[in-house]
């Protein structure tokens, strides 16, 4: 995008600001977004940057914000929380925060512990400023406490990880979860937003061709599987091996924890066990 730090006007009430995080899981870097005219609501404050904190507040300019928003608590997204708080004095509204470290090899950013929010939005609750109003959509999947949010007036959703512009969305287990997030994406599917303003990547202007997208790659990678399983490849390594040709290595354990959640996904509902990281059909 190669516009880092300015605010980019996208719709008359919402502009964007990307930070300075750019890697192999963040693409260009988190985009915040800024909702509202004379008062705000900052989505997705970003990582803890002083570069982007300073972004960020050239954005706002003088105006008031009315809350700092938190999709969901992986580092590139909810620390840039407490500094921005702490200069403008707005109340951080979100996301339930986790108590929980995840061990396992990590695809995407790791987790912000130390995320606290002032207030927590359940399914379907609201805030609002003045000509806006934001709407809680529950989001499980990429996260257990991810939250999308709605502008219902606007058409939009600000889709955080759950829906992406430029990939598809890391599922790692233990929090991620691949029944909960096929779950979310069908919720999605029953909705009529007419845009996407994802955390990476470009907006998605045909949202609910995507999503059907998306279902089909999932459930396209889960036959992989059963046929890997049924032809006598048990180990998660193996089955990347055979399923990612050329990917690059750096992105083998991301693939991993996809699969590993597929393979969770399918032991839920009887299709597959396990024993000691040997998978196999089940009877």
């Amino acid at each position: 995008m190669g516009d880092t730090g300015l605010c980019i006007a996208l719709e008359p009430l919402v502009a964007r600001v990307l930070a300075p995080n750019p890697s192999p899981f963040t693409f260009t870097g988190t985009q915040s977004f800024l909702v509202g005219t004379t008062d705000l609501a900052v989505i997705d404050p970003g990582p803890d940057d002083s570069e982007h904190l300073e972004a960020l507040l050239r954005s706002i300019g003088g105006r008031k914000v009315s809350a700092i928003v938190c999709t969901h608590t992986h580092r590139d997204h909810s620390p840039g929380s407490r500094a921005l708080k702490a200069a403008t004095g707005a109340p951080i509204i979100g996301c339930a925060p986790l108590a929980f470290v995840d061990d396992g090899p990590r695809a995407d950013a790791s987790f912000d512990l130390d995320y606290a929010p002032d207030a927590v939005l359940m399914d379907g609750e609201s805030l609002t400023g003045d000509g806006w109003r934001l709407e809680a959509i529950a989001t499980p999947g990429h996260t257990s406490n991810h939250l999308c949010f709605a502008l219902p007036e606007s058409g939009v959703l600000f889709s955080g990880d759950h829906v992406m512009g430029w990939s598809t969305t890391v599922v790692s287990p233990p929090d991620g979860n691949m029944t909960d997030y096929m779950a979310s994406l069908e919720k999605l599917r029953g909705r009529e937003d007419r845009i996407f303003y994802p955390a990476h990547g470009e907006a998605i202007l045909k949202p609910q061709q995507l999503l059907r997208g998306l279902v089909g790659h999932r459930k396209q990678r889960e036959r992989q599987i059963l046929r890997l399983l049924k032809a006598g490849t048990h180990d998660i390594p193996q089955m990347v091996e055979r399923m990612y040709a050329g990917l690059d290595p750096k992105l083998f354990g991301a693939a991993g924890r996809s699969v590993l959640a597929h393979l969770i996904d399918l032991r839920a509902r009887g299709l597959a066990i396990e024993d000691a990281d040997h998978w196999s059909l089940a009877a």
